[in-house]
């Protein structure tokens, strides 16, 4: 997997999201036969209220880590990001801005019936956002180095930078809690590989709080 797929992937994960990477679009091409028509750098779905609890035994008060308010996620709706990842500028590829592609991805993903998928894609296309009959929003977002310039209306961009600083202020501040663990997401060991050695950069830190 990227590198930076694999970073993407982690932020992810620690805000709650369900995620699937490199996914494959196939197309039925003339004269038969199949073939990849693109591949979507991330899919992602969040749940409402889903959030990262560490249980006190003995305690009725449990520690929630909520998600970074940079992402925008809401509390109320299912929340599903179709997101391009680059090194470079963010942007997002052809596939990603092909109705086509965007029709596959929302039926695979039961995101809304298939009586409406062409709607929703034309919505999603234009608005960069699209809420379905079933009540999931649905949202294009590109990752990348730097976010110079324009997208596209509606398209959320984020920075590897954040991404980074918003990791390492996460495990900083909740070192007592995850150096216990292990984890498998090559991403997040990498950025928890480097709270161990002290490598640390400017970071932003994550909102914490206590229900």
């Amino acid at each position: 997997m990227d590198v930076a797929v694999a970073l993407v992937q982690s932020y992810l994960h620690i805000n709650g999201y369900f995620t699937v990477t490199e996914y494959p679009v196939v197309e039925a091409i003339k004269h038969g036969g199949y073939r990849t028509a693109t591949d979507i750098d991330v899919l992602a779905v969040r749940f409402p209220h889903a959030g990262r609890l560490v249980p006190r035994p003995g305690q009725a008060d449990h520690e929630i880590y909520e998600t970074d308010p940079g992402l925008g996620a809401l509390d109320d709706v299912v929340d599903m990001i179709v997101g391009e990842v680059k090194h470079g500028k963010a942007e997002l590829n052809h596939g990603a801005r092909d109705p086509d592609v965007l029709r596959v991805v929302l039926t695979r993903f039961g995101s809304c019936p298939p009586s409406h998928v062409d709607a929703m894609v034309e919505e999603l296309l234009h608005q960069g956002k699209v809420l379905t009959p079933t009540g999931h929003r649905v949202r294009l977002m590109a990752f990348g180095g730097s976010n110079e310039g324009s997208i596209g209306h509606g398209v959320k961009i984020m920075t590897l930078g954040h991404i980074v600083e918003f990791i390492q202020g996460y495990l900083h501040e909740h070192w007592d809690v995850l150096h216990h663990a292990q984890f498998t997401d090559h991403g997040f060991d990498m950025l928890m590989l480097m709270e161990k050695l002290h490598l640390h950069t400017h970071r932003a830190e994550p909102r914490n709080h206590h229900r």
